[in-house]
């Protein structure tokens, strides 16, 4: 029993003598960290450091930074030679165009045109016209237009040649003037590119409105006892344009407008064969027609203000309003 509490004690011995050793290793480190603290790290020793820990891991300083990623994966290196392509002439072109050549809202447009009549064979109604429009939105106006007739008015030498061979009248109309309140839409625009490097900006535009048109009956019956005078009615008028814009403030439009109106036209009974009156007025005029006025206006549109200031839309704002 003697001998075996012996033994143990001597193995606990030999066991606390290395712990022992290990902890007083362990804490003369600890002690030379903090005299490093104390003392400051010297400059030479931390880059030595650095380099020490960049030769662990394999980074090359003095390398392009491509040639580990090329022996890595080769389809992920360039295969462009980059000394090559650097030393090549830039010749590149880039056109920026704005977001939006023309601004229309709070403008007025002043629309000066020349018309002609595309559905009259016998009379010609062409003349003069001019139109204002306010813009309210970019995509709505509303305004005014008007048409001058009056000495413009051609009788075709055609109806005179029918009257004679055939001896039947053709009802005949004048008209001397057309005015109308309109609103307009556009639904679309764009741009093309044309004379080089010069881009057109084009909108494609909707009209329509009501209005009056002053209109007679040419006598063609009993010319020596039937005089009309002219009398405004009511019209209606839808059409469709096109307009190219040369700049801001300045552009050429084509338009077809139809003018729809109830007219009156000139009674084609001789009243002397009927046995009536000539000079009674009551027997001048017969039924009223459907009238379709289609005419084609070219002309300009005149920007006013001639400027206008430009500004993009914040991030994050709601730009449909503006459209």
């Amino acid at each position: 029993m003697k001998k075996t509490r012996f033994g143990l004690l001597a193995a606990a011995a030999l066991w606390a003598v290395p712990t022992a050793s290990w902890a007083q290793d362990a804490d003369e480190d600890a002690d030379a960290i903090e005299e490093g603290v104390e003392d400051g790290v010297d400059d030479d020793g931390a880059d030595d450091i650095g380099d020490d820990i960049g030769d662990d891991i394999g980074i090359d300083d003095g390398g392009s930074g491509l040639g580990d990623i090329c022996e890595i994966d080769p389809e992920a290196c360039p295969t462009l030679k980059m000394e090559e392509e650097a030393a090549k002439p830039l010749n590149e072109k880039i056109i920026a165009v704005q977001q939006r050549f023309i601004i229309k809202k709070n403008r007025f447009e002043l629309q000066p045109y020349w018309s002609l009549s595309l559905n009259d064979q016998f009379v010609g109604h062409p003349g003069p016209g001019l139109a204002v429009n306010y813009y309210i939105t970019e995509a709505l106006a509303v305004g005014i237009n008007g048409n001058y007739y009056g000495p413009f008015n051609t009788d075709q030498e055609f109806n005179a040649q029918v009257r004679r061979a055939a001896r039947v009248g053709v009802p005949l109309t004048e008209y001397d003037w057309g005015a109308a309140l309109n609103f307009t839409y556009v639904p679309a625009n764009g741009k093309f590119a044309g004379f080089g490097d010069f881009i057109f900006h084009y909108d494609f535009y909707v009209v329509g409105g009501v209005g009056a048109i002053s209109t007679r009956p040419i006598p063609v019956i009993e010319p020596e006892y039937r005089i009309f005078e002219f009398e405004p009615k009511l019209a209606f008028n839808a059409g469709l344009g096109l307009k190219v814009f040369v700049n801001r403030w300045f552009a050429g439009f084509l338009e077809v407008r139809d003018y729809v109106f109830l007219d009156k036209l000139e009674n084609l009974e001789d009243a002397q064969t009927s046995g009536l009156d000539p000079r009674d007025k009551s027997h001048w005029l017969g039924d009223s027609s459907l009238t379709n006025n289609v005419q084609l206006q070219i002309g300009a549109s005149i920007f006013i203000p001639f400027s206008f200031e430009y500004r993009l839309p914040k991030a994050g704002a709601d730009t449909t309003a503006a459209q």
